[in-house]
């Protein structure tokens, strides 16, 4: 038998040598592929699956309408949904080992209400001194360098607290306060800005997979490598928070070290998705909780790499089943993310009464 498992104060630390997890890595990275496809055939315009296949390796056919809206629209979409699932379902899984809190996602610290303020007070705030279409002549990009901004003053507070306060629960209180007083200002600019200005903050609000482009990708896939990459290179660190910081620090680990690395990765993850594609809500929470319950470990060497193809997978449904058939409406993607996570997480609560083993 492959399978091979370590226990350490009660958890189950399975390794990559288990036949039955290579098995799952297996199945779902066969979904993911066929969600992938099933996200660029979606669509008001039908497109069969051959001359999607054709038009994906086929560089003479720029003139063709088909190859128009797969690579300048649903390409770009599903490429979004996979970044999208998979930063924030990490970020996710990341905060609950650090706070040892089930419930923990990855605007626990304020990090999506930062850009949120970031996006409104380009949109709400300046929209008082300029108009909506001078606004959008500058682009998108004000938005996004908005909402990284606020997501980056939201975590420079945080690690100013960090280094002062050794207590994680007091970081993770802070972290919501901070956020609320974020979600604050947002009401105010909300209340007292423009009707034009306050729905296209509100379109904002309700997540987008959409909206980018190749050359938005072209950021947003770096800015995503970088974070995952942390996480990857924090695999022992997290395990050890698992743990306790006691038995972390009595193995050698520097916890404010691993703790502002930890940070400043969720950060770029979940800020950077943020402020491409606005809130996306519960991936972040209920994914992780799904991949420790498939996987039957909590070995983030195994969590990890688990954590990003079932994020992907769920985010790639959600667009799927945002897109209405026969209609060129489709719905907000944070809805749908919502109405896909509540029964799971209720049915997690119900079906276990410890979500996961970090309780």
């Amino acid at each position: 038998m492959l399978v091979r498992r370590i226990k350490v104060n009660g958890l189950n630390y399975k390794t990559l040598n288990s036949k039955k997890t290579i098995l799952i890595f297996i199945l779902l990275t066969f979904i993911l592929v066929f969600l992938f496809l099933a996200d660029l055939l979606t669509g008001p315009v039908h497109i069969p699956l051959k001359k999607v296949l054709k038009l994906l390796t086929d560089t003479d056919a720029s003139n063709d309408i088909h190859r128009t809206i797969l690579v300048a629209f649903r390409f770009p979409k599903a490429v979004t949904a996979v970044l999208a699932g998979a930063a924030l379902s990490v970020s996710g899984l990341q905060m609950q080992t650090i706070f040892r809190n089930p419930l923990a996602g990855p605007y626990v610290l304020g990090i999506s209400s930062g850009a949120g303020l970031g996006v409104a007070l380009v949109v709400l705030g300046f929209g008082s001194v300029f108009s909506s279409h001078e606004i959008s002549y500058l682009g998108n990009w004000v938005q996004i360098i908005a909402a990284w901004i606020g997501s980056a003053v939201v975590l420079f507070l945080i690690l100013i607290v960090s280094m002062r306060v050794r207590d994680i629960m007091t970081i993770l209180i802070l972290g919501i306060l901070f956020g609320s007083v974020a979600s604050a200002i947002v009401n105010i600019l909300q209340y007292f800005s423009q009707q034009t200005m306050l729905k296209a903050f509100v379109i904002w609000s309700m997540g987008n997979l959409g909206s980018l482009s190749v050359k938005q990708l072209y950021v947003l896939i770096p800015c995503i490598s970088v974070g995952l990459i942390m996480s990857m290179i924090q695999v022992k660190q997290l395990n050890l928070f698992l743990l306790g910081e006691t038995y972390a620090k009595s193995m050698g680990m520097n916890i404010r070290v691993s703790r502002i690395l930890l940070f400043i990765s969720t950060s770029i993850l979940a800020g950077s998705i943020t402020a491409f594609c606005g809130p996306i809500g519960f991936i972040g929470i209920a994914v992780p909780h799904v991949a420790r319950l498939m996987l039957d470990t909590a070995n983030h060497r195994v969590l990890i790499p688990g954590t990003i193809l079932m994020g992907a997978i769920v985010l790639l449904g959600g667009d799927i089943i945002s897109t209405i058939p026969g209609s060129d409406m489709i719905l907000p993607i944070n809805s749908v993310t919502a109405l896909m996570g509540i029964p799971v997480v209720i049915w997690l609560v119900i079906k276990n009464r410890r979500l996961s083993s970090l309780n």
